[in-house]
């Protein structure tokens, strides 16, 4: 048994290889990357019918995601304190009653809130879903297999999403698509208490509801700062400066806790910071892109949430067979050549649509629209699946698990702020060319991705651990 955790993993559940308890446990995984992918392909619908702008396209994304990231690291402590199988079924519940309430919203506030509520369940449900299976395969082996069932899981919610989404929205309208989760939950709820064990550490983490609560107000002043300061730059500038008090205050008393969530120690050396600077470009140039995607689809083209769900498979299956393919990149390449490669080919993903926008043919020619969008999911399946691996092992024993949460947080942080930053970029969303400031955008900040890479991190060194890619710093 794994020091800390109590004795009722001593049953054949936990000592078991069987896939079935993965499986259950990855469908929490699929829920929270479902209510992400699907929903994108959504948002025009909910727009048109919510009456919302801009500002209300892209917080109907980062309320969720906003709400995931304040709740992930306290979801974790709680679940170690009470008991993680608890707390992935109780995340469940409420994201179930989020679902139905997203369902029936009226109005853009309503639906919003619903979104915020579906992220904290969310977080708990994926925080103790990833806890279980570490606790319930206790062979290396085993968990190995364990956590790629869980990868195969995810990765068929990020690919297959959209196109789901779109065909259900289009046909059914797009409360359905949050109603199709209240299956899926009923599965976690009958599955999860019959194939897993319960697990909670006999040590349990403090939990900071100050600290998290103090992150959370920051990020969503720098969100409101850029949607607002589209039209307003007394706004802009007055949410900016809230957003650095609050960051400021955050740190602060990170630093005056004994055991803080988050050390910014943990950042002090140049790889670190080179790594955090990747984990927002990739964020920022494909993520956020994604969510952009339907809109432009429907200006450019006039394709229905159907068509643009098909279409968006362009950017998305590559996430389900390309991960394998970078893992062998990075054992040849080392990760400072590899995620340099990965960011320019977002960024030459991002170019592409720009000049099929530039270019003033109506409607922009297809030829560069779809392969754009291939080299888009091509490059972000390369990065992202390996940035996690990078993070561990460029930080200390002690700091790894600190550093791996933290990266988790980077990401849906990443993401909520560069929907915001594009958001501001984007002039008319019903006019194809506005959107070339966005996709510009985006190609940009990967490219100072690249550099970041090029620069921040150590090169390869001969005879360096093949599963590391980077020297030690």
């Amino acid at each position: 048994m794994s020091q800390g955790l109590s004795p009722t993993l001593l049953d054949d559940t936990a000592a078991s290889p069987s896939m079935w308890p993965a499986l259950a446990l990855g469908l929490g995984a699929f829920l929270a990357n479902f209510d992400v992918t699907a929903v994108v392909v959504a948002l025009p619908n909910m727009a048109r019918e919510l009456d919302l702008g801009i500002s209300g396209y892209a917080w109907m994304m980062d309320a969720y995601s906003l709400a995931f990231t304040g709740s992930l690291l306290i979801a974790g402590a709680l679940a170690d304190r009470h008991g993680r199988r608890q707390a992935m079924l109780r995340g469940n519940v409420v994201f179930a009653a989020a679902s139905m309430a997203c369902a029936f919203a009226w109005d853009g506030l309503s639906l919003g809130l619903a979104r915020a509520i579906q992220g904290i369940g969310a977080a708990f449900v994926v925080t103790g879903g990833i806890a279980l299976i570490a606790s319930t395969y206790l062979q290396v082996a085993s968990r190995t297999r364990a956590f790629s069932w869980l990868g195969v899981v995810s990765g068929i919610a990020m690919a297959l999403g959209p196109t789901i989404g779109g065909v259900v929205a289009s046909w059914f309208g797009w409360r359905w698509i949050f109603l199709a989760n209240i299956p899926v939950c009923a599965l976690v709820a009958w599955g999860i208490p019959r194939l897993v064990a319960e697990a909670r550490e006999t040590s349990p983490r403090p939990v900071d509801y100050f600290g998290m609560a103090l992150l959370t107000a920051a990020l969503c002043a720098l969100v409101e700062a850029l949607l607002s300061g589209r039209t307003a730059t007394v706004q802009l500038f007055l949410g900016l400066v809230i957003a650095v008090l609050l960051a400021g205050a955050y740190v602060i008393q990170q630093k005056r806790r004994e055991q803080p969530i988050f050390d910014p120690a943990v950042f002090a050396t140049p790889a670190m910071v080179g790594i955090a600077m990747l984990l927002g470009a990739v964020s920022f140039g494909y993520w956020a892109v994604l969510v952009y995607l339907p809109l432009f689809f429907a200006a450019a083209f006039g394709w229905t949430s159907d068509a643009g769900g098909l279409a968006m498979l362009a950017a998305t299956l590559p996430m389900l067979f390309v991960p394998p393919l970078g893992g062998k990149i990075v054992v040849r390449l080392g990760w400072r050549l590899h995620f340099a490669v990965a960011l320019v080919v977002i960024a030459v993903g991002n170019a592409a649509l720009v000049c099929a926008l530039i270019l003033g043919t109506a409607p922009p020619p297809i030829w560069l629209v779809i392969p754009g969008m291939i080299a888009l999911g091509l490059g972000a399946a390369l990065a992202h699946p390996q940035l996690s691996g990078a993070v561990v092992a460029l930080v200390p024993a002690e700091q790894a698990g600190m550093a791996s949460a933290v990266t988790v947080v980077m990401r849906q942080a990443g993401f909520a702020i560069g929907i915001a930053a594009l958001g501001a970029l984007l002039g008319c969303s019903d006019r194809a060319v506005s959107y070339v400031w966005p996709f510009a955008g985006a190609a940009l900040g990967c490219m100072l991705g690249a550099l970041a890479a090029v620069t921040l991190l150590r090169p390869k060194r001969r005879g360096a651990d093949h599963h590391e890619g980077v020297s030690m710093p």
